[in-house]
Protein backbone atom coordinates (compact mmCIF):
# COMPACT_ATOMS: atom_id res chain seq x y z
CA UNK A 1 0.00 0.00 0.00
CA UNK A 2 1.31 3.46 -0.94
CA UNK A 3 -0.14 6.74 0.33
CA UNK A 4 0.10 9.44 -2.34
CA UNK A 5 1.77 12.68 -1.31
CA UNK A 6 0.96 15.08 -4.17
CA UNK A 7 -0.80 15.32 -7.54
CA UNK A 8 0.94 13.02 -10.01
CA UNK A 9 2.36 10.71 -7.33
CA UNK A 10 -0.13 7.93 -8.09
CA UNK A 11 1.04 7.96 -11.72
CA UNK A 12 4.67 7.76 -10.61
CA UNK A 13 3.97 4.76 -8.37
CA UNK A 14 1.92 3.00 -11.05
CA UNK A 15 4.64 3.60 -13.63
CA UNK A 16 7.40 2.27 -11.38
CA UNK A 17 5.62 -0.67 -9.75
CA UNK A 18 2.18 -1.26 -11.25
CA UNK A 19 3.15 -3.87 -13.83
CA UNK A 20 4.71 -6.05 -11.10
CA UNK A 21 1.32 -6.93 -9.59
CA UNK A 22 -1.63 -9.12 -10.54
CA UNK A 23 -3.94 -6.11 -9.99
CA UNK A 24 -3.71 -2.51 -8.81
CA UNK A 25 -6.40 -0.89 -6.64
CA UNK A 26 -6.89 2.86 -6.24
CA UNK A 27 -8.61 4.50 -3.28
CA UNK A 28 -9.31 8.18 -3.85
CA UNK A 29 -11.04 10.60 -6.16
CA UNK A 30 -11.40 10.47 -9.93
CA UNK A 31 -8.13 12.35 -10.38
CA UNK A 32 -6.18 9.61 -8.59
CA UNK A 33 -8.09 6.94 -10.49
CA UNK A 34 -7.21 8.45 -13.86
CA UNK A 35 -3.54 8.86 -12.93
CA UNK A 36 -3.37 5.09 -12.47
CA UNK A 37 -5.63 4.12 -15.39
CA UNK A 38 -3.80 6.50 -17.71
CA UNK A 39 -0.39 5.20 -16.66
CA UNK A 40 -1.32 1.52 -16.96
CA UNK A 41 -3.18 1.97 -20.27
CA UNK A 42 -2.39 -0.63 -22.95
CA UNK A 43 -1.25 -3.16 -20.35
CA UNK A 44 -2.94 -6.31 -19.08
CA UNK A 45 -2.88 -5.16 -15.44
CA UNK A 46 -6.48 -4.94 -14.14
CA UNK A 47 -7.35 -1.86 -12.11
CA UNK A 48 -9.84 -1.89 -9.25
CA UNK A 49 -11.48 1.45 -8.48
CA UNK A 50 -12.39 1.97 -4.82
CA UNK A 51 -14.60 5.02 -4.15
CA UNK A 52 -12.73 7.45 -1.91
CA UNK A 53 -13.51 10.84 -3.43
CA UNK A 54 -16.43 13.26 -3.60
CA UNK A 55 -18.08 12.43 -6.91
CA UNK A 56 -16.66 8.95 -7.51
CA UNK A 57 -17.87 9.29 -11.07
CA UNK A 58 -15.76 6.50 -12.53
CA UNK A 59 -16.73 4.05 -9.78
CA UNK A 60 -20.36 4.91 -10.41
CA UNK A 61 -20.26 4.40 -14.17
CA UNK A 62 -18.50 1.04 -13.69
CA UNK A 63 -21.28 -0.06 -11.33
CA UNK A 64 -18.95 -0.37 -8.32
CA UNK A 65 -20.58 -0.11 -4.85
CA UNK A 66 -19.88 3.11 -2.97
CA UNK A 67 -19.14 1.23 0.26
CA UNK A 68 -15.40 0.51 0.26
CA UNK A 69 -15.76 -2.83 2.07
CA UNK A 70 -18.44 -3.96 -0.37
CA UNK A 71 -16.46 -2.67 -3.35
CA UNK A 72 -13.38 -4.71 -2.35
CA UNK A 73 -15.41 -7.92 -2.07
CA UNK A 74 -17.26 -7.30 -5.33
CA UNK A 75 -14.13 -6.49 -7.33
CA UNK A 76 -12.07 -9.39 -5.98
CA UNK A 77 -14.85 -11.68 -7.21
CA UNK A 78 -15.52 -9.58 -10.31
CA UNK A 79 -14.73 -9.67 -14.00
CA UNK A 80 -12.15 -7.86 -16.12
CA UNK A 81 -13.44 -5.48 -18.79
CA UNK A 82 -11.64 -3.56 -21.52
CA UNK A 83 -12.79 0.03 -22.04
CA UNK A 84 -11.83 2.79 -24.44
CA UNK A 85 -10.07 5.93 -23.25
CA UNK A 86 -10.08 9.44 -24.65
CA UNK A 87 -6.85 11.40 -24.89
CA UNK A 88 -6.36 15.19 -24.96
CA UNK A 89 -2.73 15.87 -25.67
CA UNK A 90 -1.76 12.74 -23.75
CA UNK A 91 -4.12 13.46 -20.82
CA UNK A 92 -6.37 10.41 -20.73
CA UNK A 93 -9.98 10.31 -19.53
CA UNK A 94 -12.43 7.46 -19.04
CA UNK A 95 -15.87 9.07 -18.69
CA UNK A 96 -16.06 12.36 -20.59
CA UNK A 97 -14.44 15.67 -21.41
CA UNK A 98 -16.48 18.82 -21.71
CA UNK A 99 -16.85 22.55 -22.19
CA UNK A 100 -19.55 24.81 -20.79
CA UNK A 101 -21.84 23.88 -17.89
CA UNK A 102 -19.86 20.83 -16.78
CA UNK A 103 -16.50 22.63 -16.89
CA UNK A 104 -18.00 25.55 -14.96
CA UNK A 105 -19.29 23.08 -12.39
CA UNK A 106 -15.78 21.66 -11.91
CA UNK A 107 -14.26 25.14 -11.83
CA UNK A 108 -16.62 26.60 -9.21
CA UNK A 109 -17.15 23.63 -6.84
CA UNK A 110 -14.76 24.52 -4.02
CA UNK A 111 -13.17 22.05 -1.57
CA UNK A 112 -15.28 23.66 1.17
CA UNK A 113 -18.51 22.92 -0.71
CA UNK A 114 -17.39 19.37 -1.48
CA UNK A 115 -16.45 18.79 2.15
CA UNK A 116 -19.77 20.12 3.41
CA UNK A 117 -22.23 18.71 0.86
CA UNK A 118 -20.38 15.89 -0.91
CA UNK A 119 -21.61 15.06 -4.39
CA UNK A 120 -24.59 17.41 -3.94
CA UNK A 121 -22.14 20.30 -4.25
CA UNK A 122 -21.72 19.43 -7.93
CA UNK A 123 -25.48 19.45 -8.47
CA UNK A 124 -25.71 22.89 -6.87
CA UNK A 125 -22.95 24.52 -8.90
CA UNK A 126 -24.06 22.72 -12.06
CA UNK A 127 -27.65 23.95 -11.66
CA UNK A 128 -26.46 27.52 -11.14
CA UNK A 129 -24.29 27.32 -14.28
CA UNK A 130 -27.18 25.88 -16.31
CA UNK A 131 -29.60 28.60 -15.18
CA UNK A 132 -27.22 31.32 -16.34
CA UNK A 133 -27.69 30.15 -19.95
CA UNK A 134 -24.12 31.10 -20.86
CA UNK A 135 -24.12 30.43 -24.62
CA UNK A 136 -21.03 30.32 -26.82
CA UNK A 137 -20.21 29.49 -30.43
CA UNK A 138 -18.75 26.04 -30.95
CA UNK A 139 -17.23 24.41 -34.01
CA UNK A 140 -16.79 20.65 -33.65
CA UNK A 141 -14.98 18.65 -36.30
CA UNK A 142 -15.59 14.90 -36.01
CA UNK A 143 -13.61 12.62 -38.34
CA UNK A 144 -13.31 15.55 -40.75
CA UNK A 145 -17.00 16.55 -40.67
CA UNK A 146 -17.62 20.09 -39.36
CA UNK A 147 -20.55 21.02 -37.11
CA UNK A 148 -21.34 24.57 -35.93
CA UNK A 149 -23.72 25.48 -33.10
CA UNK A 150 -24.46 27.94 -30.33
CA UNK A 151 -24.26 25.87 -27.14
CA UNK A 152 -24.27 25.91 -23.36
CA UNK A 153 -22.53 22.53 -23.00
CA UNK A 154 -20.38 20.34 -25.23
CA UNK A 155 -19.36 16.86 -24.11
CA UNK A 156 -17.09 14.24 -25.63
CA UNK A 157 -18.46 11.15 -23.92
CA UNK A 158 -17.07 7.64 -23.57
CA UNK A 159 -19.73 6.37 -21.13
CA UNK A 160 -23.36 7.24 -21.77
CA UNK A 161 -24.95 7.07 -18.33
CA UNK A 162 -24.46 9.22 -15.23
CA UNK A 163 -25.31 8.28 -11.63
CA UNK A 164 -26.43 4.70 -12.22
CA UNK A 165 -28.45 5.43 -15.36
CA UNK A 166 -30.31 8.37 -13.78
CA UNK A 167 -29.27 10.51 -16.75
CA UNK A 168 -28.27 9.14 -20.16
CA UNK A 169 -26.26 11.61 -22.23
CA UNK A 170 -27.10 10.26 -25.67
CA UNK A 171 -28.16 7.29 -27.79
CA UNK A 172 -26.02 4.20 -28.17
CA UNK A 173 -22.97 5.50 -26.28
CA UNK A 174 -20.68 2.60 -25.42
CA UNK A 175 -17.35 2.55 -23.64
CA UNK A 176 -15.97 -0.33 -25.73
CA UNK A 177 -16.88 0.50 -29.35
CA UNK A 178 -13.72 2.34 -30.38
CA UNK A 179 -15.61 5.63 -30.69
CA UNK A 180 -16.14 8.82 -28.70
CA UNK A 181 -19.55 10.49 -28.80
CA UNK A 182 -20.04 14.22 -29.30
CA UNK A 183 -23.04 15.63 -27.41
CA UNK A 184 -23.90 19.30 -27.99
CA UNK A 185 -26.73 20.93 -26.02
CA UNK A 186 -28.07 24.24 -27.33
CA UNK A 187 -31.03 25.50 -25.27
CA UNK A 188 -32.21 29.00 -26.16
CA UNK A 189 -33.99 29.54 -22.87
CA UNK A 190 -35.34 28.02 -19.68
CA UNK A 191 -38.08 26.00 -21.42
CA UNK A 192 -35.53 24.41 -23.77
CA UNK A 193 -33.32 23.54 -20.79
CA UNK A 194 -36.22 21.83 -19.00
CA UNK A 195 -37.16 19.89 -22.16
CA UNK A 196 -33.58 18.70 -22.69
CA UNK A 197 -33.28 17.62 -19.06
CA UNK A 198 -36.53 15.65 -19.23
CA UNK A 199 -35.43 13.99 -22.47
CA UNK A 200 -32.15 12.89 -20.92
CA UNK A 201 -33.99 11.50 -17.88
CA UNK A 202 -36.44 9.65 -20.15
CA UNK A 203 -33.76 8.48 -22.64
CA UNK A 204 -35.70 10.24 -25.40
CA UNK A 205 -33.29 11.05 -28.21
CA UNK A 206 -35.62 11.91 -31.05
CA UNK A 207 -34.51 14.72 -33.36
CA UNK A 208 -34.37 18.01 -31.49
CA UNK A 209 -32.90 21.32 -32.69
CA UNK A 210 -31.28 21.80 -29.27
CA UNK A 211 -29.47 18.44 -29.22
CA UNK A 212 -26.73 17.24 -31.58
CA UNK A 213 -25.20 13.78 -31.47
CA UNK A 214 -22.47 12.23 -33.57
CA UNK A 215 -19.55 9.86 -32.97
CA UNK A 216 -16.02 9.47 -34.26
CA UNK A 217 -12.40 8.61 -33.55
CA UNK A 218 -10.82 12.06 -33.79
CA UNK A 219 -12.48 15.29 -32.69
CA UNK A 220 -11.49 18.94 -32.53
CA UNK A 221 -13.51 21.37 -30.40
CA UNK A 222 -13.18 25.14 -30.96
CA UNK A 223 -15.18 27.82 -29.14
CA UNK A 224 -15.58 31.56 -29.34
CA UNK A 225 -14.59 32.86 -26.87
CA UNK A 226 -12.08 30.27 -25.54
CA UNK A 227 -13.48 28.21 -22.67
CA UNK A 228 -12.04 26.02 -19.88
CA UNK A 229 -12.00 22.27 -20.59
CA UNK A 230 -12.59 19.54 -18.02
CA UNK A 231 -11.84 15.83 -18.31
CA UNK A 232 -13.20 13.46 -15.66
CA UNK A 233 -13.47 16.32 -13.18
CA UNK A 234 -10.05 17.90 -13.75
CA UNK A 235 -9.47 21.17 -15.60
CA UNK A 236 -7.02 20.36 -18.42
CA UNK A 237 -6.68 23.65 -20.31
CA UNK A 238 -8.63 25.89 -22.66
CA UNK A 239 -10.25 25.46 -26.06
CA UNK A 240 -9.44 24.68 -28.78
CA UNK A 241 -8.53 21.08 -28.03
CA UNK A 242 -8.08 17.86 -29.98
CA UNK A 243 -9.18 14.49 -28.66
CA UNK A 244 -8.58 10.99 -29.97
CA UNK A 245 -9.93 7.62 -28.87
CA UNK A 246 -7.62 4.85 -27.65
CA UNK A 247 -9.70 1.70 -28.25
CA UNK A 248 -9.89 -0.81 -25.38
CA UNK A 249 -6.86 0.82 -23.76
CA UNK A 250 -7.77 0.21 -20.10
CA UNK A 251 -8.35 -3.07 -18.24
CA UNK A 252 -10.67 -2.49 -15.27
CA UNK A 253 -12.30 -4.71 -12.68
CA UNK A 254 -16.10 -4.60 -12.66
CA UNK A 255 -18.81 -6.43 -10.70
CA UNK A 256 -19.41 -9.91 -12.05
CA UNK A 257 -21.99 -9.94 -14.82
CA UNK A 258 -24.91 -12.22 -14.05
Amino acid sequence: MVLTERPGHAAEVARARGRSYDAVFTLGGDGTVMEVIGTLAHSDVPIGVLPGGTGNLIARVLGIPLSIDEAVDVLLEGDEARIDLGSIGGHRFAFAAGVGVDAKMVETTTPVLKGRFGVLAYFWTGARAALRQDRFAVTATVDGVRHERMATMVMVANFGAVFRDLITLGPGIRQDDGLLDLCVFSPKGFRDSVRITLRLLRKDFRTDPCMLYTAGRTLRIETDPPRPVQADGDLVGMTPFDVVVEPLAANVLVPRQT
